[in-house]
């Protein structure tokens, strides 16, 4: 595992926060009505979907960080009912995955995470545990996206990753995440 690896888990975690960033901020649109409202997913509304993945971020980035939380975790499946308080919530999981993420080595990134599954403990290593983390998010981003469709909201665009031509694009998001294309790409970005 080289440098480049590195670099890569960095990206994706900017990537993810980012995604999060767009999705929340376009339900920001929605009334709460419209967040609860039930819609066709593998969780039955955009607070449930939403939720979940703030919730299972909970549960892996508490484990990768060397916690004990397990299961508890998911004890209250919808624990930001109001999205102004989930879209602050994420932010701050986000922040934590790309502090992380800026912490990695090529051993750190070899190395075991345990996870607490409650009556176990699942050994994995911690790129495999930070790649499911990330294609958990790109799923259920995919379907909250999907749900969004069928709202007066417009979805965001969600499936770039930072190309170097939209830049511009992205400037005045990157500004209210606090980044610049630096904080994504290091040096000479």
């Amino acid at each position: 595992m080289g440098v480049g690896l590195v670099q890569t888990h960095r990206a994706f975690a900017c990537n993810n926060a980012w995604a999060n960033h767009r999705l929340l901020g376009a339900c920001a649109g929605l009334t709460q009505a419209e967040f609860e409202a039930a819609r066709t997913g593998f969780f039955p509304s955009l607070q449930a979907t939403l939720n979940h993945i703030y919730v299972i971020d909970l549960f892996y980035i508490d484990a990768l960080e060397g916690g004990w939380l397990g299961p508890a975790a998911w004890e209250n499946p919808v624990p930001f009912p109001a999205l102004a308080d989930l879209a602050q919530a994420q932010a701050s999981m986000d922040r934590r995955l790309i502090g992380l993420c800026n912490t990695l080595t090529p051993a750190l990134l070899g190395g075991e995470v345990r996870i607490n599954r409650g009556s176990t403990v699942q050994v994995e290593q911690r790129d495999r545990v930070l790649m499911h983390l990330f294609q958990h998010q790109i799923h259920h981003r995919g379907q909250a996206h999907a749900m969004l469709a069928g709202t007066r909201i417009a979805p965001p665009q969600l499936d770039e990753f930072f190309s170097a031509a939209d830049a511009p694009l992205r400037a005045a998001e990157f500004a209210a995440l606090g980044w610049t294309e630096e904080t994504v790409w290091g040096p000479g970005a």
